[in-house]
């Protein structure tokens, strides 16, 4: 499942046919109320500003770099360390706007999470749908990297949103499913 759209007002979810016939009524209404709280919490407004900001930190990044590179033989006193900083920075900054829209994706799940078990009043429908999701033995074949933080499990099964710990938590776009259980 998913959901998209700019506001509560433009808004829309989507599940796919394979959850809507392994889950039971109380499963999909914990999966529906789930995403329902992500368009109540304004996530796709969030996402949306947070890969903005993100992605400008990576333009900066790359136009410093830009800058360095058409420079060329004009020194001055403290370019070099001009240059190891913008360089740094041009090899630091894609990765870590990353891992901070990870972070950001992440501590949002736990929000649709318990925002959707307040709106069902049934914590157990979402924790027993979380559970059959986990168990799927196939990822989605139309999802894409680029759309995986849209669903409500990682539907491309990487290892990373598995793996408890720091590792899981940086490289996932979702918390591991036995901790939202939880």
């Amino acid at each position: 499942a998913l959901a998209t759209g700019r506001d509560p007002q433009h808004a829309a979810i989507a599940v796919t046919q394979g959850a809507l016939d392994q889950l039971d009524r109380e499963e999909t209404q914990g999966v529906v109320a789930h995403e329902m709280a992500h368009i109540a919490n304004r996530d796709t407004m969030v996402m949306t500003v947070v890969g903005v900001l993100l992605g400008g930190l990576v333009m900066l990044a790359d136009w410093g770099r830009r800058a360095l590179y058409f420079s060329g033989g004009r020194r001055r006193r403290g370019s070099l360390l001009l240059f190891v900083l913008v360089l740094l920075l041009a090899a630091v900054a894609p990765l870590l706007s990353r891992l901070l829209a990870m972070a950001v994706s992440r501590q949002r799940e736990y929000l649709a999470d318990v925002t959707g078990a307040e709106l069902t009043r049934n914590p157990l429908g979402l924790a027993r749908a979380l559970e059959k999701i986990g168990a799927a033995s196939t990822p989605l074949r139309t999802a894409t990297r680029g759309t995986a933080h849209l669903f409500i499990s990682d539907p491309l099964r990487r290892r990373a949103s598995s793996v408890e710990g720091r590792l899981g938590d940086l490289f996932a776009t979702h918390p591991p499913i036995e901790r939202r259980i939880r």
